[in-house]
């Protein structure tokens, strides 16, 4: 992983050189390309624009958002793109790439997001997990758990890319209305189906579903902090122990584009079940959807089960 980092940035003033020859707006009779740093950005984007402009991931199926490499073709398509959407301090790979990138035809959706005050008080121990150690600084990322930060997301996409391109700008404003009436339907939903439960508190293996608990009035016991790659100490490993069995907890959710082996021996301990949350960080052959709104309505029905909902 760092022999592979250190290649990247071998080659990024390359990257950068080729990106320079082709950074201009799409032509006229071009399609303008969108490229996006995750997959909830994705299914956002995608939804907006429809077939007026062609959505491009950075973060491909079966790869942790929080774990992203960037290879050199993909920071040439960065600075070639007509709009880069990206979350400001999640993937540090982006937000070197797109600071290199030279134009400024970029949208940070963090304040669209109306990103939260991270609460990362777990007591981690010190390895190094392969140079990966995120800096989210004082937010948690994982806004996308928000139906509503999703739709206010989408607001933010249209609105930028017409004022660019005026002649689709109708066009964007309908898909961002189509999805804000998607997500205006998920969040019913959940306030729905999460309204009599026996408990609140659920258990995960990271602290991905901060939003989740907060618009619907759950409380997450995480096992690790705001990065998946952090490994819990035997003191939050305890902690976790001691809130599972004073809550009455009967499932330790797993995600899975991370190992399980941990949350898989905490319920061995406590004798109680494991289901996946997926966290909606990437799409993979694992998740139990195959989009955005399937992976959400999938873990609604593992939180109404887990909780006696």
């Amino acid at each position: 992983m760092i022999i592979m980092k250190k290649l990247t940035l071998a080659l990024l003033p390359t990257a950068l050189l080729l990106s320079a020859c082709g950074g201009a707006p799409a032509a006229e009779n071009e399609k303008p390309r969108v490229v996006v740093s995750f997959y909830a950005l994705e299914y956002a984007a995608q939804e907006v624009v429809g077939d007026a402009a062609d959505v491009t991931t950075l973060t491909m199926p079966g790869v942790d958002a929080h774990d992203l490499d960037l290879r050199p073709s993909q920071i040439a398509d960065i600075g070639t793109a007509d709009l880069v959407v990206y979350l400001d301090g999640f993937q540090p790979a982006v937000d070197d790439a797109v600071g290199q990138a030279g134009h400024d035809r970029v949208l940070d959706v963090t304040d669209a997001a109306d990103l939260i005050e991270a609460h990362d008080d777990h007591d981690h121990d010190d390895h190094d997990h392969d140079d990966h150690d995120h800096d989210h600084g004082d937010h948690d990322p994982h806004f996308w758990q928000d139906p509503e930060r999703m739709a206010q997301v989408g607001r933010a996409i249209a609105e930028e890319l017409g004022a660019t391109y005026p002649e689709h700008a109708e066009q964007f404003r309908q898909g961002a209305d189509a999805l804000a009436e998607e997500m205006v339907a998920l969040d019913d939903e959940y306030r729905t189906g999460l309204a009599e439960c026996t408990r609140s508190e659920f258990v995960t293996s990271h602290q991905a579903f901060g939003y989740l608990a907060d618009r619907y009035g759950l409380t997450e016991i995480a096992i690790s902090g705001l990065s998946p790659e952090a490994e819990p100490s035997p003191a939050r490993i305890a902690d976790v122990h001691h809130l599972a069995e004073e809550h009455g907890i009967t499932t330790i959710f797993f995600e899975t584009l991370t190992s399980p082996a941990v949350a898989e021996a905490i319920a061995g301990d406590l004798g109680v079940a494991t289901a996946i949350l997926d966290p909606l960080e990437g799409v993979s052959e694992n998740s139990p959807g195959d989009d955005y709104p399937s992976i959400m309505r999938a873990n609604l029905e593992a939180l109404r089960v887990a909780n006696d909902c």
